[in-house]
């Protein structure tokens, strides 16, 4: 058996860390959780194989959306356990500061009357140093800001009575 790429480990590790409280240590489990997201995604998988930057992005985006949107499902099961999931990526000033302060604020909100809860933030990496473009000093550093702003802000607004997982992919 061929040894698995840096990007598919990497995707692995995301599932398996995503979806721990449903796979628990069992990395098989996550394997197949994986698979079942590349099949839905074929197509997309297919041409991110070529090797080229773009579809290999295009077919990361797609799969952090898969795995979110099949993580809410599982929440959804879960009645006392809030979701709400952000995508930096959506538009061409979702990353800005003024917008991810209202983005996690509008998911903090809505997340409010659960005392477990979940807030996944995806694609803002990609989002503030484009994929094919230099990874300036400036670029890292408002990277950098946003992450430290963003648990700041969490941790201000959420209730020391509250558990929120915040997950940064």
């Amino acid at each position: 058996m061929p040894k698995p790429s840096r990007a598919e480990s990497r995707r692995l590790q995301l599932i398996h860390s995503l979806f721990a409280p449903l796979t628990g240590s069992d990395l098989y489990l996550a394997q197949q959780i994986k698979e079942a997201i590349r099949f839905r995604l074929a197509d997309l998988a297919e041409e991110a194989a070529g090797g080229d930057a773009r579809h290999e992005l295009a077919y990361d985006q797609a799969f952090n959306a898969a795995a979110a949107d099949l993580l809410a499902r599982l929440f959804r099961d879960r009645p006392r356990h809030g979701f709400y999931h952000w995508d930096a990526s959506l538009g061409a000033v979702a990353a800005t500061p003024l917008f991810t302060r209202a983005e996690i604020l509008q998911g903090l909100r809505h997340l409010a009357g659960f005392r477990d809860s979940t807030l996944l933030i995806t694609n803002l990496r990609s989002a503030l140093i484009p994929p094919g473009r230099r990874a300036s000093p400036r670029r890292q550093r408002d990277y950098e800001e946003s992450l430290t702003f963003i648990r700041e802000l969490a941790a201000t607004r959420v209730p020391r009575s509250t558990s929120l997982n915040l997950l940064l992919l």
